[in-house]
């Protein structure tokens, strides 16, 4: 995805862990929706305000990123 360009990408989650990020990223892509994880360096670093991976996908392609991690989410609980 190192080709879009960087203002057409929305944030649709975000997640305390690179490795639950990825899977995510994954679960979007077997579906078609195009995404990625940014911000997994500073993820699993502790200080005072510990930071987040944000998967991010093309803007034409949130709303049904937004369903399917609703989807999943439901199941997990």
């Amino acid at each position: 995805m190192n080709d879009l360009n960087q203002e057409r990408l929305v944030t649709v989650a975000e997640r305390s862990t690179e490795v639950a990020a990825n899977i995510l990223v994954s679960v979007l892509a077997e579906n078609g929706i195009r995404a990625i994880a940014t911000g997994g360096f500073t993820a699993g670093f502790r200080a005072e305000a510990p930071g987040w991976v944000q998967v991010k996908t093309l803007e034409d392609q949130a709303d049904r990123a937004r369903e399917l991690i609703a989807e999943i989410e439901e199941v997990e609980e």
